[in-house]
Order: C-alpha cells, then sequence, then structure tokens
C-alpha cells in the first residue's frame, strides 16, 4: 500500500455532515468479556546518557520509571521507551522542573500532557491486545494515536511500532508538536492535521488506535479502520456522566469492549481548528 507524503493536511469535512461519531452496533459488543493482563512489578534497563534544554535528566527518568514499575507497570518495552524520551523536552520551560513527576501538566489552548502513569498504562494495554502480532524486535505494526498534543506520545508509540500516524484537530498543537519532534528525526512518525473522530482511512489497517480524548462512544470510524486482531484504548464517557478507559478488541466474530478504570481527559471533539 503507498504511503502519503508528509506534512499532511486531512480534507475538511463537508459541509452539512454530522460530526457525531457513530456507535458501534450494539449486538457485536459484548462487555467485560476481553482477557486483560493484570498489572505487575517490573523493571527495565535506560540508556546510559541523556542531554537536553540544559537538563541532564537520566536520574529523574530511572526514578520516573521506578515508579511507574512499583506502580504495577510491568510491561519492560514501555518502561524502556519512558525511560528513553526526555518527557522535559515537551513542556514549557517555566514547567520542566515538574516534567518527571506523575501529573499532568498544561500545553497550551486548554490541553494537557497525561500523566505518566497513564500513558504507560494506555501503551501497555494497547500491546496486550497484540498477542503473537509483535516483530521480531518486539514492535507493534502501525498504529493511529487520536490526539498527538505537544508530542510526547507520539515520540513514545515510535520507540514501540513500526509506524505511527498521529493526528492533531488543534493547529497551534500540531505546530508545536512538530516542532517538539524535529530534533527526533523519526522517520516513521507522521503527523497529521485534521479530524481525529474521522480517523486516519489513508493509513488503515491499524493494529492499534490510543486516543487522548473521550466522547461518548467510539467512533464508527475507528472500529472500521482497525484490522481484525487490533484493539483500540480510549478514555470514554459512562452513565454517570464520568470518563473510564475503554479497550475494544476486534475479531473475526465482531467487537468485545471492556471498561476499566475512570479516568480525566479532554472531551472528544470534531472539526479542524
Amino acid at each position: 500500500m503507498s504511503r502519503p507524503s508528509f506534512p499532511a493536511k486531512l480534507p475538511a469535512q463537508a459541509k452539512g455532515q454530522s460530526s457525531a461519531p457513530k456507535k458501534v452496533a450494539a449486538p457485536a459488543i459484548k462487555q467485560g468479556s476481553a482477557a486483560l493482563k493484570p498489572l505487575k512489578k517490573a523493571t527495565s534497563s535506560l540508556p546510559a546518557a541523556s542531554h537536553g534544554l540544559g537538563l541532564d535528566s537520566q536520574a529523574m527518568r530511572r526514578r520516573m520509571v521506578d515508579k511507574l514499575a512499583a506502580q504495577g507497570i510491568s510491561d519492560s518495552a514501555v518502561l524502556q521507551a519512558l525511560g528513553h524520551i526526555e518527557r522535559h523536552r515537551f513542556v514549557d520551560t517555566a514547567l520542566v522542573g515538574q516534567a518527571y513527576e506523575d501529573t499532568s501538566l498544561p500545553i497550551g489552548l486548554g490541553q494537557t500532557i497525561s500523566k505518566p502513569n497513564v500513558v504507560a498504562r494506555m501503551m501497555e494495554l494497547l500491546r496486550q491486545g497484540q498477542g503473537k502480532g509483535l516483530d521480531s524486535r518486539g514492535r507493534m505494526g502501525r498504529v493511529l494515536e487520536i490526539g498527538t498534543g505537544c508530542g510526547y506520545q507520539a515520540a513514545l508509540l515510535a520507540q514501540l511500532c513500526t509506524e505511527v500516524y498521529s493526528i492533531e484537530r488543534l493547529r497551534g498543537l500540531h505546530d508545536k508538536a512538530r516542532e517538539n519532534l524535529r530534533p527526533f528525526a523519526i522517520a516513521h512518525l507522521h503527523l497529521l492535521l485534521g479530524d481525529g473522530m474521522l480517523g486516519y482511512a489513508k493509513g488503515a489497517p491499524y493494529a492499534g488506535i490510543i486516543a487522548a480524548a473521550g466522547g461518548e462512544a467510539i467512533p464508527q470510524a475507528w472500529v472500521d479502520q482497525l484490522a481484525v486482531g487490533g484493539r483500540i484504548v480510549a478514555p470514554m464517557a459512562t452513565a454517570s456522566g464520568s470518563q473510564a478507559l475503554v479497550v475494544l478488541d476486534k475479531t473475526q466474530q465482531g467487537v468485545t469492549q471492556t471498561v476499566l478504570e475512570p479516568v480525566h481527559f479532554v472531551p472528544l471533539k470534531s472539526g479542524v481548528m
């Protein structure tokens, strides 16, 4: 399959077209039946050195990763990626001192960079759904990220996947992510400006889709673009009005949706600004 050139801007939504996500047909969903691995403690090896923005963050990243392992993140590849990518490169200079704390931080335009624990948890869940689908280096195949934000999770996913498409609807954040990621020169990471609710059909099918914003339902476009055997990890609104982390697995028999722990993400919105 030929791949589009980058940078790319996705076509605007047609005038009059409904922006509401289509819900997955109810008969195809079985609540709570996906087999998810429990959290376990683990350790990982970290790179020998790091530099950037006048801050040697190696020791701080090591402590962050150790805390994540103690909290139950068990995937060594996820922990190694978090130990390799310098989070302080993706936050404002005034917040650099908080970059390795387990907290979300503002990145502008009303958006935030998620807590390291939440990022690690979602990537671990995404990888757990691959079964034997990892390559000889333990990497997933093609993955779509909904909500690039500042680019931090996209950089992490690039450590874990053979190809990453990341889409952002806010031009200001799209531009910021491009600047943040430019020094990394990651050839298999593609940044898109467009409506994440529509996914990105040109890159489909995806082994996994991961979202940094939550709506009332998983958009049908994401399900359609997910490969059989693939997994979606995303926040979703619950009946009580709060949000929960949801895992959706696509099989030959249909899709299975599992609701996990409560989370708090920005709302999933359509359109490009």
